[in-house]
């Protein structure tokens, strides 16, 4: 895959014009590639239905919406602004698993996370995602607070 072909795409300002509903779009399915790819470096022999099922662990709403409260105050202004863009979007729809207000949380996650990626801010997406792992792997603790 060809990833050098959305080099350069999409300026911070670019982000701010797009839906943070669409951000969350994106921002799922890389926190969703990002969560399976570290479970299998982990569990390399695990069956796929036991990847699945711990991989729900960390991206049900639920979950999300806990990882963003414990990592909020890591965030920066700009990336609060756009958490609390897709925080606020309302997206019609709510799963079954879920409530709203966890629901909507998680969907402010998941633009953070397609901001920082489609801007290209891997360092600092590393860092908080590595927060997340540090999060699941400590019982809610991050380790060193």
């Amino acid at each position: 895959m060809n990833f050098n072909l959305l080099k350069d795409k999409f300026t911070k300002a670019d982000a701010r014009q797009i839906n943070p509903l669409v951000l969350a779009f994106i921002g799922d399915a890389i926190y969703e590639v990002f969560v399976r790819t570290y479970l299998v470096d982990r569990n390399r022999d695990m069956s796929v239905h036991k990847l699945h099922v711990k991989a729900i662990e960390f991206v049900k709403a639920h979950a999300q919406s806990e990882f963003i409260k414990k990592i909020e105050e890591e965030l920066n202004e700009e990336e609060i602004y756009f958490f609390k863009r897709g925080r606020n979007s309302k997206s019609g729809t709510v799963p079954k698993n879920a409530d709203v207000q966890e629901y909507r949380t998680a969907t402010g996650f998941e633009t953070l996370i397609g901001f920082l990626y489609i801007t290209e801010q891997n360092e600092r997406l590393n860092y908080l995602l590595e927060l997340i792992v540090q999060l699941y792997v400590h019982g809610g603790k991050i380790s060193g607070n």
